[in-house]
């Protein structure tokens, strides 16, 4: 990946590494290239090659240009070259003495028809380049509705067009041949330039395109491979993979490349089994190979007619074939046994237990609040409404019963007075309490001694929970006289 300093200097270079030209190590666009020789000064007495190697559209597409102006040119910085009937602009991807490796690499000869650096790109040369690029998306949507009205079995997968606007080059992939020589004729007149058709691959496709592999990664085809061999069945049965198309196709629908990778290494692994042994012969029946375990050096042997499998060593395999061209059977095949679980970690006597919670537990406590508010709202029944003395209007109490009896011993030992004269009132039938005579029995007068306390304070006790005083809502009625009993209590 590029650095995090990539953006243009003071002086117009690009800052990089501080290298003055851009990340040494790439990573700036596809197929890149790593210029190990970049800090290695030449002798006085060698010349710097004079061909370079410039990549354009992020990288992907390369070509070796010679730099006739004896310029020096650092990795990344941005070229104006010759094109076809004008020029190009393109990134220097590479320089020095790794040229001559690249084109050897790539079978390409150092000739006089090499084209050639024109200048360090300008001003108007980018800007005419950006206006250029700004074009390929809106001409690839029109070159492939041209394509399908013509009725072409084709695909476009990529409009590159040159940056004087001059050449305009067509990807496209397509299963059988394509006559488009009436396509040429009308993409030239529509896009006013010259037209050149390149067909290319699956793979190819998929490396212009770009993705995310099944790894996590992006795609090999888009950032560094450039060479597709064939890859076929024969490479996933080498490493005992299962044939599955939807598992080892890739983004291109074709098998993937990193199926190569590691195909050398297994067929290596595989040398060290025997060949000649795919089926052995036992008392108990003939047993057929199923597959080889290379990691763990294990031959699978079934028997005919069941799914139970066996493993062996390589030299018990061996055995038991030179046993059977003697015409001897063995008893049994004497298999291995194979550890499936995981070893239990050795318990180191100390174990961290910080900030872990069981849910369970969460969850019996949850149970617990639950039934204990269901019971609470039994022993609670909403809606229940008690009558004031004198038939006042009803009122909800809510209080709770512990909190009613600590503030009800608290008013009594600060009103000693008043505990008698409650316990006076509590001789009385249940049916005087809350201010209403029981049917068939007389109300008695009370009497009174001493000053007759506020109306206020003759309430406490009256609503059987607590001697809080409660303020009395009723309207003002006549007080009777002291002498007189107190008969507003009836209804």
């Amino acid at each position: 990946m590029a650095c995090a300093g990539c953006g243009t200097g003071v002086d117009g270079k690009p800052s990089g590494c501080k290298s003055n030209g851009g990340c040494s190590t790439g990573g700036c666009n596809r197929l890149n290239v790593f210029d190990w020789l970049s800090n290695i000064p030449l002798g006085d007495s060698l010349a710097p090659f004079d061909i370079i190697e410039v990549s354009f559209n992020n990288g992907s597409r390369k070509d070796f240009y010679r730099n006739v102006t004896k310029q020096l040119f650092d990795k990344g910085e941005m070229v104006t070259v010759e094109g076809v009937s004008g020029f190009d602009v393109g990134t220097v991807n590479l320089t020095g003495e790794l040229v001559k490796l690249q084109m050897k690499k790539k079978r390409a000869e150092d000739t006089p028809d090499i084209k050639k650096v024109l200048r360090r790109s300008s001003n108007d040369d980018l800007q005419r380049m950006a206006d250029n690029k700004a074009r390929e998306k809106d001409a690839l949507i029109k070159s492939r509705a041209i394509a399908r009205n013509m009725g072409l079995e084709m695909k476009l997968a990529e409009v590159e067009i040159q940056a004087d606007g001059r050449k305009a080059t067509f990807f496209y992939t397509a299963d059988d041949r394509v006559d488009f020589r009436e396509l040429i004729k009308v993409y030239a007149s529509e896009f006013r330039a010259k037209v050149e058709m390149r067909q290319i691959g699956a793979r190819q496709e998929a490396g212009k395109v770009g993705g995310i592999g099944s790894c996590g990664r992006e795609l090999c085809c888009a950032t560094w491979l450039s060479d597709f061999k064939s890859v076929n069945t024969t490479a996933a049965r080498y490493q005992n993979l299962s044939i599955n198309q939807a598992k080892l196709s890739g983004q291109c629908g074709r098998l993937k490349c990193c199926l190569n990778y590691e195909l050398d290494t297994y067929l290596d692994a595989l040398k060290e089994f025997p060949d000649d042994v795919d089926t052995i012969e036992t008392a108990a029946g003939v047993a057929n190979l199923q597959k080889r375990d290379i990691f763990k050096s294990l031959m699978w042997y079934s028997y005919e007619g069941s799914n139970k499998q066996y493993p062996l060593t390589i030299t018990r395999a061996r055995e038991i074939r030179q046993l059977n061209r003697q015409g001897i059977k063995p008893d049994e095949l004497k298999p291995v046994e194979v550890m499936t679980a995981k070893p239990k970690e050795a318990d180191l006597g100390f174990a961290d237990v910080v900030g872990q919670i069981s849910l369970k537990s969460l969850e019996k406590t949850a149970q617990k609040r639950k039934q204990k508010d269901k019971d609470r709202q039994k022993q609670q029944k909403p809606g229940g409404e008690q009558k004031q003395q004198g038939g006042g209007p009803k009122t909800e109490q809510k209080q709770e019963p512990k909190q009613a009896a600590q503030r009800h011993e608290r008013h009594e030992r600060h009103h000693p007075e008043r505990k008698n004269k409650q316990e006076g009132r509590g001789k009385q039938g249940p049916g005087q309490q809350g201010g209403q005579p029981k049917q068939g029995r007389e109300q008695q007068p009370r009497q009174e001694q001493g000053p007759k306390p506020s109306q206020n304070q003759g309430q406490q006790g009256q609503g059987g929970q607590g001697g809080q005083p409660k303020q009395d809502r009723r309207p003002p009625r006549h007080k009777p006289r002291p002498n007189q009993p107190n008969n507003n209590n009836k209804s």
